[in-house]
């Protein structure tokens, strides 16, 4: 969900109808009021049923506008002014709060993922792994991302990337498969194979594992 600057997450709202701590929930895509959206992701709401907006608020809408429904109070990250959102029942946004430290190691997971990808074409000239293999072995970089590190693994050519890489389950077969064909390789040009017995990587020309001592 995060993609973008997630201070508001360090954020404490407190409702100023009942003073007590507002949840950070998800925005809904649409504006009730112009159609248009609200600008930002999340929203700071009050969830607490005993609060007077919350509680007075099922009288004010049916007297007003003949159905049944209330306010909660709402805040917007970065924004002390204060705001009333039309819900049609005590669960509205209940199901749509946000795990604040959840979505924090979410943001940093992004941020790595965002470093990382920077840091691809000095990979290249450096032979430097460490990020081409933050992107690969991350299931939940994008794509599009992951594809761009394996192209760099030719290049960089270093066996080191072969245990971590075959010691990863892809959710992604396509991505996995990719990796093989670069792994074998890598492994042509360095004179080298894997032992199909142990797994160990041994020179193209033997006919016996210095590991495990199975024949080849």
């Amino acid at each position: 969900m995060f993609t973008c600057n997630c201070s508001y997450l360090d954020e404490v709202h407190i409702c100023p109808s009942c003073q007590t701590p507002m949840s950070c929930c998800e925005a809904p895509p649409v504006h009730v009021g112009d159609g248009l959206g609200w600008g930002s992701e999340v929203l700071f709401i009050c969830l607490n049923n005993e609060c007077p907006t919350f509680k007075n608020g099922w009288q004010h809408i049916e007297l007003k506008y003949g159905h049944k429904g209330s306010y909660r109070c709402m805040e917007l990250p970065g924004s002390t002014e204060k705001n009333v959102m039309m819900v049609a029942s005590e669960y509205a946004f209940t199901g749509s709060t946000i795990d604040i430290e959840a979505a924090k190691l979410q943001n940093i997971r992004y941020m790595k993922e965002q470093e990382a990808l920077a840091a691809l074409e000095t990979c290249k000239k450096t032979h430097d792994l460490g990020p081409v293999l933050t992107l690969i072995l991350d299931e939940a970089a994008s794509l599009a991302n992951r594809q761009k590190a394996v192209g760099c693994l030719m290049e960089i050519n270093d066996i080191a990337c072969i245990d971590p890489i075959r010691n990863h389950t892809f959710n992604d077969t396509s991505l996995g498969q990719a990796c093989s064909l670069i792994i074998s390789e890598i492994l042509q040009a360095h004179f080298k194979k894997e032992c199909p017995h142990c797994a160990e990587i041994i020179k193209a020309q033997a006919h016996k594992c210095m590991y495990c001592k199975a024949d080849l």
